[in-house]
């Protein structure tokens, strides 16, 4: 994708108070976003046994499942590797998203948008280092058709990658 260079405001030091004061409100959403996740994960685990589904409305189903895969449940039958794999990934993306929000904390769709995937990243990080899967338990379906199962820290990479998108074509468009 053709993508027109970032600007920014002044450069700062990265260690300077004004960088940390720019970033401390997009951390303070991933951390909510972090928060959410792991609260909803802890109260499926204590209300619901694997397995158990509750129905909540005629599309939509509450539902205790793991992934030890990726998205969709990729490469979750694949003998516990991945399990290491993606934690790698997660916290490398985690490291690489706090940087580009150091160099533009003044971005706002952008920053929302890294803020949320952030969050969402860390939430299924933190899963698979505590319980070797990722806890699963929105079910959307239609008919006898389900979405594979998915969680609050997904959704949130969901929007932030579809606000990432937006930003990116309004900065196109500009050009």
């Amino acid at each position: 994708m053709a993508t027109k260079k970032r600007s920014s405001p002044p450069a700062r030091p990265a260690g300077s108070p004004a960088s940390a004061q720019g970033l401390l409100p997009w951390l303070g959403i991933a951390t909510i976003v972090l928060l959410l996740d792991q609260l909803s994960k802890i109260t499926i685990l204590k209300l619901f046994h694997y397995g158990e589904s509750l129905p909540v409305t005629g599309f939509f189903n509450l539902v205790l499942v793991y992934n030890k895969g990726a998205a969709f449940s990729f490469l979750a039958a694949s003998g516990g590797w991945q399990r290491y794999l993606f934690t790698v990934i997660g916290i490398a993306a985690a490291v690489f998203i706090i940087h580009l929000l150091r160099k533009h904390p003044g971005q706002r769709m952008f920053c929302w948008a890294l803020a949320l995937i952030l969050g969402g990243a860390i939430g299924n990080v933190i899963d698979r280092v505590a319980y070797g899967h990722v806890i699963d338990f929105l079910d959307v379906f239609v008919g006898n058709w389900h979405w594979p199962a998915f969680n609050l820290a997904d959704s949130a990479i969901c929007v932030g990658a579809v606000l990432f998108v937006v930003d990116e074509l309004r900065r196109v468009s500009k050009k």
